[in-house]
């Protein structure tokens, strides 16, 4: 990969306490980015059972109709 390689390169010119503080960064970026996959997860499955409790269905909906008694 080349931004890989362009990465490393950078780092080796830079001197330890900076490298250190790339290091925290991309921690903090690596936690980011598997925090809002987590919430994009989450989000996706909220419309199972949404409508739970607004639907009524009537005591006799499994008894045949008047029309179909005959």
């Amino acid at each position: 990969m080349v931004v890989k390689n362009e990465i490393i390169a950078n780092l080796d010119k830079l001197p330890e306490a900076l490298q250190i503080e790339i290091l925290h960064y991309s921690e903090y970026l690596i936690s980011r980015y598997l925090q809002q996959n987590q919430e994009q997860k989450s989000t996706k499955r909220g419309c199972l059972g949404i409508l739970k409790g607004k639907i009524v269905m009537s005591d006799d909906f499994d008894e045949p109709l008047e029309e179909m008694k005959e």
